[in-house]
């Protein structure tokens, strides 16, 4: 596995790459956790604090229409001329300084969102052309734990940032990271051709890849089990609150579980293309459904180790059955289709993330978490299940070897 992650980070192409991801992730979590903050101080409202959340999450239910631009043109251009835009849009935001200039901060929130999930759909389809085929399981592993990296140490400093200077700081901050990335992704070495001018309504583009993804007999089972599994773990992480209480802790202790949580993320991540090769990524992705059962049922313990336990235990399996999508689809998929359905995937994956937490917000409410939690752990293994069948096993070991 070392000799492995050291191909790939010996690689150019995958290092300027994962430098990329790198240092706009830290932009991106350092503003996502300061914009919700800027609202809050200028309005009082929790409410209104919340909807930057909403603003930068709901392009991601457009993913299969935005991951349609990402196949008319060629890649490597596309993420450095969107990661230049979004520098230079960003700095839009200095110009909010009162209640009055909000809607500036929601305007730059929606179109920065638009753009990640095309700027997502490019890198992913980049990837697949950069990046030695054998080593993609270990390269979206470790980008994986690059991501995750940066949500335990950027927050904080955007917070940081924001008390001392002000929101537009943390937005410099972000615009610099991004040219920073667009410098980056210039720097890749790599040959496209100019994708053939197709006059096809891009409604029936869009649709071509959906039914690319849904009539693969590999990607489909992949696909929905993330989209299943994340469902839960929307619900699940509802409940976060209401667990910290139950151990008799404040609220402010959700960090430290988080913090847990992303560690285990970390470690799966650099493992992940060693272990789908053992494995295939039908077992791989099913062991960590597996896991996130078990974590639940862990979290559901009215004990501090225990719910730590299960807080590592579902950081561990959580990514699992992404990383092996998201590698089988780059691996599955031709070319010409390959940012529409990464991004197709992407949406199925993650957008059920949204309707779990709205599920869970209400079922909290009116439900023990000590009863819901246990039912979620049932409900994960029977989504693993498929994924685990000898049949299962068999398609999928070859995407993923």
């Amino acid at each position: 596995m070392t000799t492995t992650i050291g191909r790939v980070l010996r690689d150019r192409n995958a290092g300027l790459y994962l430098g990329a991801v790198v240092v706009s992730g830290f932009g991106t979590s350092a503003l996502w956790l300061a914009s919700g903050i800027w609202v809050k101080e200028l309005t009082g409202s929790d409410g209104l604090a919340a909807l930057c959340q909403l603003a930068l999450w709901a392009p991601t239910l457009t993913g299969p229409l935005l991951g349609t631009f990402a196949d008319r043109t060629r890649r490597k251009p596309l993420l450095v001329a969107a990661n230049l835009a979004l520098a230079v849009l960003l700095l839009s935001l200095f110009a909010v300084d009162g209640q009055d200039r909000l809607w500036i901060l929601f305007a730059v929130l929606v179109v920065y969102g638009a753009c990640g999930v095309v700027t997502d759909a490019a890198e992913a389809a980049l990837a697949a052309t950069a990046v030695d085929k054998d080593l993609l399981g270990d390269f979206n592993g470790l980008r994986m734990s690059a991501n995750e990296g940066m949500k335990l140490v950027a927050p904080l400093a955007g917070a940081g940032l924001f008390a001392a200077y002000g929101g537009a700081r943390v937005a410099l901050l972000d615009a610099v990271t991004f040219a920073l990335a667009a410098g980056m992704f210039a720097l890749l070495r790599v040959r496209e051709n100019a994708p053939v001018p197709d006059r096809t309504p891009l409604r029936a583009r869009t649709a071509e890849g959906a039914r690319y993804l849904w009539g693969h007999a590999r990607l489909r089972p992949l696909v929905v089990a993330g989209g299943l599994t994340m469902l839960t773990s929307g619900i699940s992480g509802a409940t976060v609150y209401a667990v910290v209480e139950g151990l008799g802790h404040s609220p402010s202790y959700t960090g430290v579980l988080y913090v847990v949580q992303g560690a285990g993320s970390v470690a799966v991540g650099v493992a992940s293309g060693a272990l789908m090769r053992r494995f295939g990524a039908g077992r791989f992705g099913g062991a960590g459904i597996v896991l996130t059962g078990v974590a639940a049922a862990l979290t559901a313990m009215p004990s501090d180790a225990m719910v730590l336990a299960g807080s590592l235990t579902n950081g561990v399996g959580l990514p699992c059955v992404l990383i092996a999508g998201l590698t089988a689809v780059q691996r599955e998929t031709p070319d010409a289709l390959l940012g529409r359905v990464s991004a197709t995937a992407s949406t199925l994956m993650f957008a059920p993330t949204a309707v779990g937490i709205a599920a869970g917000a209400a079922l909290v409410e009116s439900t023990d978490f000590r009863l819901l939690l246990p039912v979620l752990a049932g409900a994960r293994l029977l989504i693993a299940a498929p994924l685990l069948r000898p049949r299962a096993r068999a398609t999928s070991r070859r995407p993923s070897a």
